[in-house]
C-alpha cells in the first residue's frame, strides 16, 4: 500500500524569516524538511530554493546546491569525531574545493560563540557547543535557507535556548532564512510563524504564538481528520 508522506503541501518561506514546523509523529515534518533541503526527491510537484527547482536536478546538482545554497542542522550534530571544530566547519567547502578566507572562519566562530575552541574535537566539546559547530558549518557559505531538524532535541533546556537564540540571531541580524522542525512548543515560540502538519497536510498556522497557543493548536491539529 502506498503512503503519501506529503499531500497538497505548498508553503512559502519568506527570505529572512524563521518558521517552525510541528505535528505528530508521521505527520510529514521531516519529509517536508528533507525535500526542501534536497535530501529527498518528491514523487510529484516541485521544490524551489530561490529560482532553482530541486525536483528536476540530478544528484550531482543537488549535492552542489546542498553545499553552496542550503544549510542543514541535525539533532545528532553529524560531526566527524576525528576532525577539529574548524575542520568540521570547513569540511563541505573543502570537499567542494572552495577556498574560505580566514576572516570568514574567524567571523563565523565569533558569531556562534566558539572563539578559542576551533582546535577542539567534538569529544572535547559539550553537546551545546557541538550543535554550535554544526550551525557554524551550516552558516559558513551564507546559504539561502537553513533547515534545522529538531536542533534542540538532544540538549537540556538551558542549552537548547542558547541554540534557539543563535538561530534567531541569524535571522534578525544576518538576514538568514530558517525552517525548523520541532516537537517543543517553547522552541516554536522563537519562530515568526508555526506550521502544523497532520497526515501530510498543513492544517493550521500561527504567527508569533505563545507556548500555550502552540500547545492548544497542536492538540487541535492532532485531532484533525
Amino acid at each position: 500500500m502506498e503512503v503519501a508522506a506529503l499531500r497538497e503541501v505548498s508553503p512559502e518561506f519568506r527570505r529572512g524569516s524563521f518558521t517552525a514546523v510541528m505535528g505528530p509523529s508521521g505527520s510529514g515534518k521531516s519529509t517536508l524538511l528533507h525535500c526542501g533541503a534536497g535530501l529527498d526527491r518528491p514523487t510529484s510537484g516541485s521544490v524551489w530554493v530561490g529560482g532553482a527547482d530541486l525536483a528536476g536536478m540530478s544528484q550531482a546538482q543537488l549535492a552542489v546546491l546542498r553545499r553552496d545554497r542550503v544549510g542543514v542542522v541535525f539533532q545528532s550534530f553529524n560531526l566527524v569525531p576525528s576532525l577539529t571544530a574548524e575542520q568540521n566547519v570547513l569540511l563541505p567547502a573543502r570537499l567542494g574545493r572552495r577556498r574560505t578566507e580566514r576572516t570568514r572562519v574567524r567571523e563565523i566562530f565569533e558569531q556562534v560563540g566558539l572563539t578559542g575552541r576551533e582546535r577542539r574535537r567534538p569529544a572535547e566539546l559539550s553537546g551545546g557547543q557541538q550543535q554550535r559547530v554544526a550551525i557554524a558549518r551550516a552558516l559558513l557559505s551564507r546559504p539561502e535557507v537553513i533547515f534545522a531538524d529538531e536542533p534542540t532535541g538532544a540538549l537540556d533546556r538551558r542549552t537548547g535556548k542558547e541554540v534557539l537564540a543563535l538561530l534567531r540571531e541569524a535571522v534578525d541580524q544576518h538576514g538568514q532564512t530558517v525552517v525548523m522542525v520541532t516537537h517543543d512548543p517553547e522552541a516554536a515560540t522563537w519562530a515568526d510563524r508555526v506550521l502544523f502538519l497532520t497526515d501530510g497536510r498543513v492544517v493550521d498556522e500561527l504567527d508569533r504564538p505563545s507556548a500555550r497557543q502552540v500547545t492548544e493548536r497542536l492538540g487541535g491539529a492532532v485531532g484533525q481528520p
